[in-house]
């Protein structure tokens, strides 16, 4: 969408009533949605909209027939979910995608048939497995993935109850998005509006906001990433895995590593670190700084003080640190040198973990003809991967 004529901040661009949004509240089968509310409870919370759009995509008679002509078949979405795995890892090893497409893939497919198929047997004057396939379930899910919105909730509320299921906002699911955007979505009773937020020139592309997005978030959820230097909301990982493979690797001696395996104990009984989870870098701070603060101190720890640590049941009266546990780049230069080495090894194996490295994707980004002969795919996989890159070298340089 681009601007018609100059506009200033606060224009209010357009405005969408609630009765033209299209929901589980809002569908011709919502009564049927309402009375089977207990049976499409999922982990996503999505199952309710989905069998909404299931039936009216297919619907001749729909209401919503004229939002969806904008969208002939849902082929043009070029999720990491559609493309074939060996693509997926080739060019996103590393970026902490493909893991997060196998989990989608297996919960799209969980859902399909343990709550939609049910459903729609149930229905079968509506829905009919052969019209309302799996295919067609994975592209609705992309589908809502990129284009869907969800109503943030009040802040009485957050504690009491989950997010807002989403919904497909018309005319507004239009706008790309920027980190530096020029427009944002407000809500209220009757309608919802979308309000610039700077000037915007004439001409100039209109971009709402998705949230705070890394770009590997990005082109896993939406299909897209944004060119370095744009995405200020960049971010990079270092799997908490990863920091007790260097504290072992560090360990000279058997009884070393029996104390790097009772501190890694020691920390997940704190809730600090998980099998699963990660370390978030941003450009300027750890966002994960209370996590790898404690971690790195832990793991730097002698017997001796491990032990007086423990007793303690990990608690300190240390008004110093409490000052310091922002995990800010500065912060991070000041860190003891164990906790540097130990922070520097992981951000190395880190690294190890990518395809190629980051002076080979800084020439195809600089080389103007090699990187307009790239595909699409591997154009946004490049911005992917050379982000959290940058991000990683840039820690590297701060612990050396």
């Amino acid at each position: 969408m681009l601007a018609a004529e100059e506009l200033e901040a606060g224009e209010v661009l357009f405005t969408i009533p609630r009765t033209a949004l299209l929901s589980q509240h809002t569908t011709s089968i919502h009564a049927l949605l309402q009375e089977a509310q207990e049976s499409l409870q999922s982990q996503s919370g999505w199952v309710p909209l989905l069998l909404a759009l299931l039936h009216e995509y297919t619907a001749s008679n729909s209401h919503w027939q004229p939002y969806f002509s904008l969208w002939q078949d849902f082929r043009s979405l070029d999720h990491p979910m559609f493309w074939p795995q060996e693509e997926r890892t080739r060019l996103l090893q590393g970026t902490g995608i493909p893991e997060a497409v196998d989990k989608d893939l297996a919960n799209i497919q969980l859902e399909y048939n343990s709550i939609i198929l049910p459903f729609m047997e149930t229905h079968p004057n509506i829905f009919d497995p052969k019209l309302h396939t799996l295919e067609l379930y994975k592209e609705l899910v992309a589908f809502v993935m990129a284009y869907s919105f969800q109503e943030p909730l009040e802040e009485e509320e957050e504690d009491e109850k989950g997010p807002n299921p989403p919904m497909m906002v018309p005319v507004a699911d239009i706008l790309n998005h920027v980190a530096n955007h020029n427009a944002n979505l407000e809500y209220s009773p009757q309608c919802l509006r979308m309000v610039t937020t700077q000037a915007v020139r004439k001409g100039q592309e209109i971009f709402n906001t998705y949230g705070q997005m890394a770009n590997w978030q990005l082109l896993h959820m939406y299909g897209f990433a944004e060119p370095y230097p744009g995405n200020s909301h960049d971010t990079a990982d270092i799997q908490m895995v990863t920091l007790r493979r260097a504290a072992l690797q560090r360990a000279k001696s058997e009884a070393q590593q029996q104390l790097v395996s009772e501190q890694w104990d020691f920390l997940c009984q704190l809730e600090m670190v998980g099998e699963e989870g990660a370390f978030v870098l941003g450009w300027d701070e750890v966002l994960t700084e209370e996590e790898l603060s404690m971690t790195l101190k832990v793991l730097c720890m002698s017997e001796e003080e491990f032990k007086e640590y423990k007793e303690q049941d990990g608690w300190e009266d240390d008004s110093e640190e409490e000052e310091n546990s922002t995990l800010s780049n500065e912060a991070l230069s000041r860190l003891k040198t164990p906790c540097k080495k130990l922070l520097y090894d992981s951000v190395l194996l880190t690294l190890e973990s990518y395809g190629a490295d980051l002076k080979a994707e800084q020439d195809l980004l600089n080389n103007k003809e090699a990187y307009e002969k790239l595909s699409r795919r591997e154009q946004q996989a490049l911005h992917v991967r050379y982000g959290q890159k940058r991000i990683l070298h840039q820690l590297l340089e701060l612990v050396q």
